[in-house]
């Protein structure tokens, strides 16, 4: 209003009024005069208006009708420029509404005149518009008579103004009841007069209605008379009307102001009364009409339906039912009836299609279609008519298969002459492109050869009509092809959605209240009970009634739906509408599972699996080019036991399995039962597509070669994942499923993998694993809750387990060993510590899956255990019995790999979870660990076990006290339990304390392996077993040490040399692969020789460093006895390894000089029954200070010291030195006697075993000595000589001997003399009656000696010299006995030296025996085997009489030593005039240095024996004169040669002989003649020698001439003068009286030949002879008388 109202809007009224009423009075001027003044009047009117009032409007309101008279009359003139210019004035006047009714009716008066003559109408049209629109003064017949005037106007010849007016009626109508609404607002708040009683049934009688409404009531009963083609009451005037029009006017009036219908009981009587049967009437035609029906058969033509009208009423009746329902629930019934019928296959094309429409503009009103449910459906007796409608319109999809559509012209015309059976060839290719090649569809459904196209005609969950909207059509239009089929598809969709999400929304809301009221009940509050209960229930009965509506609505149409949707479905191409309609069946599948109405929604999702399947398997296994138009994206083979043939999938199947993978996914809380169904069609797709499982169970694209007829598009290659993903996602999302939907999953599962089980058996083709994956998936993700799926979920795939189909096997293992490791992950809520039953639950299966045999199960159970090790170990607690119990499972025979996992289990055990486990678990990773090392498929798998069990001792070590402390609470517990049961507690090594029994199990499983049959595992196994027990053993109770000796160490020692003694001889070529053995390894004799030396010694350690622990246990001697025998049967084991083992534990157990005692065993008091050495220190309580010896050489030393060791209890001690001593005895002579034969396999002991026995004696003998007599001394001497004897393999010489010419002792040797040595420095020490034991050992010592000149002989045995031994044959080598005979020999004269005045020395004639000895060498000289030997026996000799002649000449009266004198003089004589040749390599210095050894003895003689001859028997001085009287003169054998002769002649030997025999010779000590005449005969020797080499001399000197003789005959000749002039010499130095006259006349007779000597030409012999002649001038003297010379 303020628009027109403001100042300067009335203003400008005002001006323009003036100006429209001046341009009329001047347009008028001529013409009419009346009009001009009328004008001029009217200015003047409205100036004095306007001066006067200053409500300008109002004022001219009230003047209305005088302004309006000129323009009224203007109009009158009917010129047309006048009439306009008025007619527009007349539109400003209405527009500022002052206009009154009375100018109003004048106005419309005025108007109709007008519309009488044709003037103008279009702004007639306008103005009555302007005047209806812009105030409400109008009314009644004035109103009536401005409507009949448009109306009248719809109606004239002219096309423009005709629509002109159709648009002012409708807009006039509007006007009319908008005016009304408005009446009802502004009255709303007065209060309603009393409701008229419905029975009025007189029209007329509107007098309660109000003005506006009463003119509405009017018009709308006037609109129901035309259309009736009755009279009209109000709108007097009408010449014509169409029906159409009628129609549409009623439409939009009901249409556009329901509520007025609503409200006033007036109206709603008009509807019923008038409208409806209107309606009905109207239709007839159409329901009798049947198209085809031939006309001359019916009596009378029927009316043949027309389109405008029939449309029309179909949109009237759409808006009737949708608005006005609830006031006509009969006649709703009726026009619902009507609508299907409309369907029928035999009403007109266009009919069916705008029923259609009419149908789907109610399908997308669910509330809508509730209500036809509830008012028709659900009461008895009443049509079903929302059953009808859905039923109607799955018939009519059918019908529009089964009968070409004859509507449509073209198509008719096209197929011409089908009759209805013939397939429609042509309309079914006219939608697609090009066949052959790169197909392009258009959307569209194919079914049966009739192909129907899917055209857009709607936005999904509107009703878009097309052909109810065609109201300018008379004609029927032609439908398209396609658009019936794709309305009815639209019902369908929109139908399923409205019902759906209606109810699925009421069904959230009844279920929310539920829980709230629920909750409230919950609470504890006692008064609000009962209002709760009062308000539960009035829920109930409120959702009881819901539930039936809903349960009724879903009863009624899912049969209809489903057929229809099936239908579709298979015949759809295009893959939008294939999604819609899935969805649709997907909601209502979901819709029936809410409600629970099972058969329904199964058939729902049969019918989706149906889809996926049927074109999966039978309809596309036809052939791959069927007609139908889908593209085939993937084939393969069909999951089944025989498969025939291929599958193809078309993309319309993977659309299905969406559908259904979305289905189960969001309504799997629903499914139920049917989740078998919906289970087994995804598994087939999946089989298809070659979706394999991958970790967690989720399946991957990935296919195994499954032959050739697999294919797969890109397109499905690319949907693959996607596919994968909803896979996971579905069973992922059953975390959200109540605990009974789980189990209907559950089992869904299971007995769908027991399908794929079956047909996996006998064949080892690629199985089905999509049950068993999606088992393991659903495990996953419910672990929250696994206690209620556990037992059948792990039940079931333990048999999949056992299947014989290896891959199906694989992913039984693989998923329950993914459930055990993700279930001891996960977080429970109590946590697995605080809820033990759950723990051993989730790790029973794993336990269960050791029954199976199959070893790529076991493997995977052992990698489960491994990883639950590595993530869960540290809290495994009562799981631990479990876990052991799987690695401990694995036997043997099972192969590699699977042991080498277990193992790596144990190791991770052993290296990480000891600390963490129950001490009582320890036995079993012990007893696990042993039973790995006895698994011989890989060796090194037994060492490390080996190993671990060294590390497992170590942690018992460390953490004994603790472990102890549990050991003994926990059996203390099970004591008590056995107690009350009344049984026995049986453990192995009861009664020994439980942590002293773990010590014993783990020794007894490392004694096991010590006799493993594998000599690698045995030695590792032994070393550790000896580490332990000497590393550990302080640990056990003092009792327990019973046990490891007799269970443990002499248990294993038994079978140890079973086993050695046994072994099989036979040599073993290569250690498996391609390594190599060395041959002291290559039979199993020898690989379990250097078990039983490994054994042997481990115990003999033991039995050293713990002797202090095993004394007190009071069969110690027993044990020790058993030991002994142990090391004696080693020894004498014809090996050389295991005799010198035993040897070298032999000395381990005896070298116990004290124990020392470990300081942590401080409790123990030290009452220990073994010697112990001088104590350091003060000898206080407890802390006593003890001395460790580890060198022999200190023992001895100490025992050779003054003081001697204390002894505790020394006749228990000494009885176990004695069968020490016993032993050692036995060992030495069974090993060196000599065999009787020999042969190349007889044994003969080494080198080193015979110097550890030798070696064993001193130290044994400390021991024993106090009791050690000549018996044993003989025992020992045999032994003794009998191990020098023993000769060398030559093969082993290279390593023992020295090169032959080196002068070294072998060790053996060495030993030998130590241990006399040992015995004689105790003799010398010892008591007096000891000392008889000297010539024992000189006697021994001097066979020794022998060994220089005559080797020993072993038994029979051929030995050879060592030069001529081959390496590596076996032979003999006799040793180089002399460098020991030597030092023998040494050791002899030492001794001598040391003892010679010994009372039994000189009584057993041990010089005698001495010379004896020597004179052996002696007399061999050059034929000594070595040089070395005679000249140390001549030195030796020249010693031993510097000591022992004085001893003899002592004892000479005594006569002990007669016999001695001639074995010496022969001694002499043997070496002095030795038989033996020099060798030809001697050199001269040589020789020289020989000589002046001969000249030692010489002097020797000279000074120690002749000057004492008269204490020496006189055969001997014979004997020795006679020697020197031989040495003196050159004796020179004819036998040299010329060459030789110079060097065999010593010059120095004889000269001194001849100087020693002269001086004895002319001694003036003579004392009896005897002594004189031996020195005559030597002279006169001498003399008649020296003649007859000089005679020769000359003799060869004439002879040769000129060449220079022999040199050695020069130096004779030489010799000889010098002689000749020494004699001289010597007789003038004698007494005269001394010298016999015969002498005399021999030298002198000497004197000639000299004198011819002269002419020699040898210088040397001319100063020879100058010297020899000069001493003659003594003779020269006169002659005397011959009486004289005889007399004297």
């Amino acid at each position: 209003m303020s628009g027109t109202s403001s100042p300067e809007a009335v203003k400008k009224l005002l001006e323009n009024m003036q100006s429209d009423l001046r341009a009329l009075s001047l347009e008028c001027k001529k013409k009419f005069p009346p009009v001009k003044e009328a004008a001029e009047s009217g200015i003047i009117k409205v100036k004095t208006i306007a001066a006067r009032n200053t409500e300008i409007l109002a004022a001219l309101k009230e003047n209305s009708s005088e302004v309006v008279q000129p323009f009224l009359m203007g109009c009158g003139t009917k010129e047309p420029k006048i009439t306009q210019l008025c007619l527009a004035a007349i539109q400003r006047l209405m527009s500022h509404e002052v206009v009154s009714e009375t100018a109003a009716g004048n106005i419309i008066n005025m108007l109709w005149q007008l519309m009488e003559n044709s003037l103008e109408e279009l702004k007639l049209l306008q103005t009555v518009l302007v005047l209806l629109t812009t105030n409400t003064v109008v009314h009644d017949e004035a109103l009536s008579k401005a409507i009949v005037l448009c109306f009248r106007l719809h109606f004239t010849k002219d096309n423009i103004t005709n629509n002109t007016a159709a648009a002012t009626v409708r807009q006039v109508v509007t006007v009319v009841f908008e005016r009304m609404v408005a009446e009802d607002e502004r009255h709303r708040d007065i209060i309603e007069q009393p409701v008229l009683v419905q029975g009025n049934s007189n029209r007329r009688s509107v007098s309660t209605l109000k003005p506006c409404a009463k003119d509405a009531y009017m018009l709308f009963q006037d609109l129901c008379q035309l259309v009736n083609a009755d009279a009209p009451y109000w709108l007097v005037g009408m010449t014509e009307m169409t029906r159409t029009f009628g129609l549409e006017l009623l439409e939009s009036v009901l249409n556009d102001f329901p509520q007025v219908f609503l409200q006033h009981q007036e109206f709603s009587f008009l509807l019923k009364e008038r409208v409806c049967p209107l309606v009905i009437k109207l239709f007839s035609p159409n329901i009798k009409f049947r198209q085809g029906s031939s006309t001359s058969s019916s009596p009378a033509p029927v009316e043949k339906p027309y389109f405008p009208i029939c449309m029309r009423l179909l949109r009237v009746v759409s808006v009737l039912i949708k608005q006005f329902y609830s006031l006509l629930v009969t006649e709703c019934e009726i026009f619902l009836s009507l609508l299907v019928k409309f369907l029928d296959a035999d009403k007109p094309q266009w009919l069916r299609a705008v029923a259609v429409e009419s149908i789907h503009r109610f399908c997308v009103q669910p509330q809508l279609l509730r209500s036809f449910c509830q008012s028709y459906d659900m009461k008895q007796h009443s049509t079903k008519v929302f059953r009808d409608i859905v039923n109607a319109l799955g018939s009519f999809i059918q019908s529009l298969f089964l009968v070409p559509p004859t509507g449509n012209p073209a198509t008719s015309n096209q197929a011409g002459n089908n009759n209805l059976g013939g397939s429609v060839s042509a309309p079914a290719n006219s939608g697609m492109v090009g066949i052959g090649g790169g197909v392009t569809l258009l959307p569209a459904f194919e079914y049966r050869g009739t192909w129907i196209p899917i055209l857009t005609i709607t936005v999904q969950g509107s009703a878009k009509a097309t052909y109810l909207e065609m109201l300018d059509k008379v004609e029927p239009p032609t439908i398209p092809e396609g658009y019936a089929m794709s309305v009815a598809f639209h019902c369908l969709l929109d139908l399923v959605r409205g019902i759906t999400s209606m109810i699925e929304g009421e069904l959230g809301e009844v279920e929310t209240e539920c829980q709230t009221t629920t909750e409230e009940g919950s609470s504890p509050t006692q008064s609000t009970e009962q209002q709760d209960l009062q308000s539960t229930s009035d829920q109930m009965d409120k959702e009881i009634v819901s539930r039936a509506v809903w349960e009724e609505m879903v009863n009624a149409c899912w049969c209809g739906l489903l057929a229809a949707l099936s239908l579709l479905l298979d015949a759809s191409t295009d893959e939008a509408a294939t999604e819609n309609i899935l969805k649709a069946e997907l909601t209502m599948a979901a819709l029936c599972g809410r409600l629970g109405l099972v058969t329904s929604r199964d058939a729902f999702i049969t019918a989706i699996c149906k889809a996926y399947s049927v074109q999966g398997q039978s309809v596309m296994m036809i052939s791959p080019s069927s007609e139908s138009h889908q593209q085939v994206v993937a084939v393969g083979q069909p999951l089944a036991v025989q498969p025939q043939g291929t599958v193809m999938l078309t993309s319309k199947n993977i659309q299905c399995m969406r559908t259904l993978l979305n289905l189960a996914h969001c309504h799997g809380a629903v499914l139920g039962t049917s989740w078998q169904l919906v289970l087994a069609t995804l598994q087939h797709l999946v089989w298809i597509l070659g979706l394999k499982p991958s970790s967690g169970g989720a399946l991957k694209p990935g296919r195994a070669v499954e032959g050739p007829s697999t294919v797969l598009t890109t397109a499905v290659m690319t949907d693959l994942p996607v596919i994968s993903n909803i896979l996971s996602r579905l069973f992922e999302s059953s975390q959200y499923l109540d605990d009974v939907s789980l189990h209907h999953l559950i089992n869904a599962l299971c007995s769908l993998s027991l399908e794929a089980m079956d047909m996996a058996y006998g064949n080892n083709k690629e199985p089905s694993l999509f049950a068993v994956a999606k088992l393991l998936e659903t495990g996953l993700v419910n672990m929250h809750r696994i206690e209620i799926l556990w037992r059948p979920l792990t039940g079931h795939l333990l048999e999949v387990c056992q299947h014989p189909n290896s891959r199906m096997r694989e992913w039984g293992a693989e998923a329950l060993t993914s459930l055990i490791k993700a279930g001891l992950t996960f977080n429970h809520d109590p946590p697995l510590s605080q809820n033990q039953r759950l723990q051993l639950l989730l790790l029973n299966p794993l336990k269960e899956m050791s029954n199976i045999n199959h070893p790529d199960i076991r493997l995977k159970q052992l990698e489960c255990v491994l990883q639950i090790l590595q993530s869960q170990g540290d809290s495994l607690g009562p799981g631990w019995p479990l876990v052991l119990g799987v690695m401990g499972a694995i036997r043997n025979d099972q192969g590699e790999s699977l042991i080498r996992t277990a193992f790596q289990c144990l190791q991770l055990v052993v290296t990480d979870f000891l600390p963490t486990m129950p001490c009582t678990c320890l036995q079993i990773v012990v007893d696990v660990a042993g039973s790995f090392g006895l698994h011989n498929q890989e060796l090194n798998i037994s060492l490390t076990s080996i190993g671990l069990l060294w590390n497992i001792s170590d942690y018992f070590f460390q953490r004994g006290e603790t472990i102890e402390k549990e050991l003994n609470k926990e059996e203390a517990a099970q004591q008590k339990q056995a107690e009350e049961k009344g049984v026995v507690l049986n453990r192995p090594f009861h009664p020994a304390p439980p942590f002293d029994c773990l010590w014993l199990c783990l020794y007894a499983k490392l004694g096991e392996l010590c006799v493993d049959p594998r000599p690698a595992v045995r030695k590792s196994a032994g070393q550790t077993l000896f580490s332990t027990i000497g590393a550990h053993g302080t640990l056990l109770q003092h009792s327990t040490w019973h046990t490891v000796i007799w269970k443990v160490l002499f248990h294993l020692l038994d079978r140890v040399r079973e086993s050695s003694t046994t072994a099989d001889k036979e040599k073993i070529e290569s250690g498996g692969g391609n390594i190599l053995i060395h041959h002291s390894r290559d039979t199993a004799e020898k690989q379990w020789a250097e078990t039983w030396v490994l054994t042997l010694a481990g115990v003999a350690r033991i039995f050293n460093t713990r002797r202090y622990l095993l004394q007190p246990l009071g069969d110690f001697s027993r044990a020790w006895d058993v030991l002994l025998d142990h090391i004696q049967s080693a020894a004498l084991s014809k090996n050389n390894e295991v005799s010198l083992a035993a040897l070298k534990s032999f000395q381990e157990i005896l070298q116990i000089v004290s124990p020392v005692r470990d300081s942590d065993k401080p409790e123990t008091p030290p009452v220990v029954n073994v010697p112990v050495p001088v104590l350091i220190g003060p000898i206080s309580g407890m802390s006593r200070p003890f001395v460790r010896t580890d060198s022999i050489g200190e023992k001895l030393g100490r025992y050779s010291s003054s003081e001697p060791p204390i002894v505790t209890d020394e006749l228990e001690d000494l009885n176990l030195w004695w069968a020490a001593w016993n032993t050692w005895y036995r060992i030495g002579s069974e090993s060196t006697k000599p065999p009787i034969t020999f042969d190349k396999l007889t044994f003969i002991p080494s080198q080193p075993f015979l110097t550890a026995l030798i070696q064993i004696f001193p130290a044994l003998y400390q021991h024993i000595k106090t009791g050690f007599n000549m018996d044993d001394l003989q025992k020992l001497g045999v032994i003794l000589h009998s191990a020098i004897s023993v000769p060398i393999s030559s093969d082993a010489s290279p390593f023992i001997l020295p090169s032959y010419t080196e002068a070294v002792l072998t060790s053996l040797q060495e030993a030998v003399l130590t241990a006399l040595d040992v015995l004689q420095k105790a003799i010398c020490v010892g008591p007096e009656n000891m000392q008889i034991m000297y010539p024992a050992i000189f006697d021994q010592l001097l066979a020794f000696v022998e060994f220089s000149c005559k080797p020993p002989q072993y038994g029979q045995l051929e030995t050879k010299h060592i030069a001529n031994a081959k390496y590596n044959q076996a032979e003999w080598v006799a040793l180089n006995y002399v460098p020991f005979a030597e030092r023998s020999l040494e050791v002899v004269v030492d001794l001598y030296q040391k003892t010679a005045c010994h009372k039994a020395v000189v009584n057993e004639k041990v010089l005698q025996n001495i010379i004896k000895t020597l004179r052996v060498p002696l007399s061999l000289k050059y034929s000594c085997p070595s040089e070395s030997t005679w000249k140390l026996a001549v030195s030796s000799l020249l010693r031993v009489l510097s000591i022992g002649l004085p001893v003899a000449r002592q004892h000479a009266s005594s006569g002990k030593f007669d016999s001695m004198w001639p074995e010496l003089a022969n001694t002499f004589e043997d070496f002095l005039f030795t038989k033996s040749i020099p060798p030809d390599n001697l050199s001269i210095q040589e020789f020289q240095r020989n000589e002046n050894i001969d000249v030692e003895v010489v002097q020797l003689i000279s000074n120690e024996i002749l000057p004492y001859a008269n204490f020496i028997p006189k055969e001997f001085v014979g004997q020795i004169m006679t020697m020197l009287n031989k040495g003196s003169i050159h004796s020179q054998s004819s036998s040299f040669t010329e060459a030789e002769i110079d060097i065999r002649l010593r010059e120095e030997f004889s000269k001194m002989c001849f100087e020693t025999l002269l001086q004895f010779s002319f001694s003036n000590k003579v004392t009896t003649p005897q002594e004189g005449y031996i020195s005559r005969m030597a002279l006169s020797v001498l003399l008649k020698r020296s003649q007859d080499v000089l005679h020769r001399y000359i003799e060869d000197e004439r002879l040769s001439g000129k060449c220079p003789l022999p040199r050695q005959q020069v130096t004779e000749i030489i010799f000889v003068l010098k002689a000749v002039s020494t004699l001289i010499d010597s007789l003038k130095k004698t007494q005269p009286e001394n010298v016999d006259g015969n002498t005399w006349a021999q030298v002198i007779a000497l004197y000639p030949t000299l004198v011819e000597c002269i002419t020699c030409s040898s210088s040397e012999v001319c100063s020879a002879l100058k010297e020899a002649l000069v001493p003659f001038k003594d003779f020269m003297q006169p002659p005397a008388s011959r009486v004289q010379n005889g007399e004297s």
